[in-house]
């Protein structure tokens, strides 16, 4: 059979010079798509810097240069498609077309808008690069938490938008009447249960009460850790375990939640208990020593109480509490460490002695543990801090 024919044979009502050509297209839009994607990206970057403060050529191209990618290889299916006598618009699409090319042009379609709005996606992410940078010159911790909150914010809107475009283009649905029977809050309903809407609602509130920032101690319930993210659904806990928690807004919003690190101090407060052995005038010698070391600290408040409270059958116990002025938690820690290693060098100095010396393990509220004298435990299982 000549070349001719060959070309000019028809499979399904298509020539097959047709679908060579078609098939060329496509074979070149998908080995030059990344050749042209790398181009465009580095065309618009040199506009983007402009306004893009902060940006790196390499991190816009990241962002961009595969989505960009794939819209140009789906424009590539639509040349080739328009070679072809397949539908390449919706005006095109009748009863007669066969069912296979219908279902063809909807999932190409589908495809195509994906990619747009992966495009846009990818933007908005350019955009809160940019006002993060920005934001590292900004003392104040709201435009940390602020920028993230409103690219997602954004984001869902813009998926809700392409979602209302597939309904409209691929599948003919009167978008205008669809919304218009839902109404806002229908819509709304429509696209999140009751608990997220909840969630959503209790991250306005948080966004204008402020209870807590990016980066701040809290305690919600039994859960204590960093604000790491606060999101349209849920915020994002790293504890003292450095587990990565994920609290749902409402939850955050309902229960008692303390901020520890708008604390204007931090309290210490311990039993110290020395044997009977113990003499008054040791006693008082200690008591005066330990109330000195604490007092002279730079970061320690004047309200300082170390009192001889407490007389049993085998101790003499001597009440210490103190308040550190601190919103560090490890400062806080480093401060308790330097006066309690003070409290040791007094009772030796003074030749006294606590009432067990034995080591006993202590679970700690960091999820460590710790070994200290029976007598300096804390009372209540644990260092006790608390507001001033």
């Amino acid at each position: 059979m000549p070349l001719s024919e060959i070309l000019h044979y028809h499979i399904l009502g298509i020539e097959v010079q047709e679908y060579l050509t078609a098939a060329a297209i496509l074979l070149a839009g998908f080995v030059f798509k990344n050749l042209v994607s790398r181009l465009l990206t580095k065309v618009l970057f040199r506009f983007f810097k402009k306004v893009g403060e902060g940006v790196t050529e390499q991190q816009f191209h990241e962002l961009l240069i595969k989505p960009i990618s794939v819209v140009i290889f789906f424009i590539t299916i639509f040349i080739a498609y328009s070679v072809l006598d397949i539908p390449v618009r919706s005006s095109e699409v009748g009863h007669n077309t066969p069912w296979f090319a219908k279902l063809a042009f909807r999932v190409y379609q589908i495809a195509f808008i994906a990619g747009v709005t992966w495009i846009f996606l990818r933007m908005i992410d350019l955009a809160v690069l940019v006002f993060m940078k920005r934001a590292l010159r900004d003392p104040s911790r709201l435009t940390n938490q602020l920028v993230p909150f409103a690219r997602d914010l954004i984001k869902l809107f813009v998926g809700i938008i392409a979602f209302l475009v597939v309904l409209g283009r691929v599948f003919s649905i009167d978008v205008t009447a669809l919304v218009g029977g839902l109404g806002i809050g229908g819509l709304a309903v429509a696209f999140a249960a009751k608990e997220s809407l909840e969630n959503l609602l209790a991250s306005f509130t948080i966004f204008l009460d402020r209870p807590f920032e990016v980066g701040d101690l809290v305690s919600v319930g039994e859960l204590t850790g960093s604000v790491e993210k606060i999101g349209f659904r849920s915020t994002r806990i790293r504890t003292v375990e450095k587990s990565y928690v994920t609290v749902p807004n409402k939850s955050m919003i309902d229960k008692p939640l303390d901020n520890l690190s708008r604390r204007t101090s931090r309290r210490v407060f311990f039993m110290m208990s020395l044997t009977q052995m113990t003499t008054s005038t040791q006693l008082h010698r200690i008591i005066e020593l330990v109330r000195e070391a604490i007092l002279t600290h730079r970061l320690i408040e004047p309200d300082v109480q170390v009192k001889f409270t407490s007389l049993t059958s085998n101790s003499k116990d001597v009440r210490v509490q103190y308040y550190v002025r601190t919103d560090s938690y490890d400062e806080y820690l480093d401060v308790m460490e330097e006066i309690n290693f003070k409290i040791v060098s007094a009772v030796e100095e003074v030749g006294a002695d606590f009432v067990d010396t034995t080591m006993t393990r202590l679970s700690g509220g960091t999820g460590g543990s710790s070994d200290l004298p029976k007598s300096l435990q804390p009372q209540g299982g644990g260092q006790s801090i608390a507001n001033s």
